[in-house]
């Protein structure tokens, strides 16, 4: 893969280096034995493996500097995790990790991003609330608003459900003693007949599964973790984990 001359957390990406997987391994070797220049080395020299991961997210309007920062933070991580007795190249390993380190930022950092007209259109209206409210002294309607402003009702409604905080589904609403009752009670359950027949028929299936199989289902399915999360969790290498993963599913669908 070819890069032009780009700036990246001050960085000519043209000028960065690559390393062979012999150099790579040699590294990987110092580095475990606690040398820091060759740590160092083994980070510069995959600079352009994080830069390749990045380009995968561009076109979300996010920062490419910070994604960059946050894909380093994942690279450093999987030459620490790296075991070097597993049959798998260092990039084969890193790259997974590299982009889960991506996501998780953007997972965290994904704030809904409000357009500066719908911006100012909700400064305004809580102007015009407040000082109706003060007027008329009691809390105007949207349509009051609405009027006074000059724009059409919906747009006063998006305008105000723009700069109202996300709630957690673990807001409590309502605690008698110790009976507490949280967002998520509030929430419809979609659950229909099928949904738990094919619950039972899991349960069932599983039993059959020896306890790491079922641990790594228990990990991925039910707690959420990815591949490699799952693999540093239970000390093996992701690709162990997936080819596991795939023989349980397999296995599963055949019953």
């Amino acid at each position: 893969m070819q890069f032009s001359k780009v700036e990246i957390c001050g960085i000519n990406t043209s000028e960065l280096k690559v390393l062979s997987e012999k150099e790579k391994d040699e590294l990987i070797k110092l580095a475990k034995s606690g040398n820091k220049s060759a740590r160092e080395k083994l980070i510069n020299g995959n600079l352009k493996l994080v830069l390749s991961v990045v380009q995968r997210f561009s076109g979300r309007g996010e920062n490419p500097d910070d994604l960059f920062q946050v894909g380093c933070i994942g690279l450093i991580k999987s030459i620490d995790n790296f075991d070097t007795s597993h049959e798998v190249k260092f990039s084969t390993y890193a790259v997974p990790m590299i982009i889960g380190e991506i996501r998780r930022y953007l997972r965290d950092h994904n704030s809904v991003r409000v357009s500066r007209s719908i911006k100012d259109n909700a400064y305004r209206a809580m102007q015009v609330k407040e000082q109706l409210t003060i007027k008329n002294q009691k809390e105007p309607t949207i349509d009051e608003i609405a009027n006074e402003l000059g724009i059409p009702r919906e747009d006063v409604v998006l305008a105000l459900e723009s700069i109202v905080e996300p709630v957690s589904l673990n807001e409590p609403v309502y605690s008698d003693g110790g009976d507490t009752i949280y967002i998520m009670d509030q929430v419809g359950d979609k659950n229909d007949d099928k949904n738990w027949l094919d619950e039972i028929f899991f349960k069932e299936a599983i039993k059959n599964l020896n306890d790491r199989e079922k641990r790594i289902l228990n990990l991925r399915f039910m707690k959420g973790k990815t591949q490699m999360e799952v693999a540093n969790e239970i000390g093996i290498s992701q690709a162990q984990v997936s080819r596991l993963e795939k023989g349980v599913i397999d296995r599963i669908k055949g019953l």
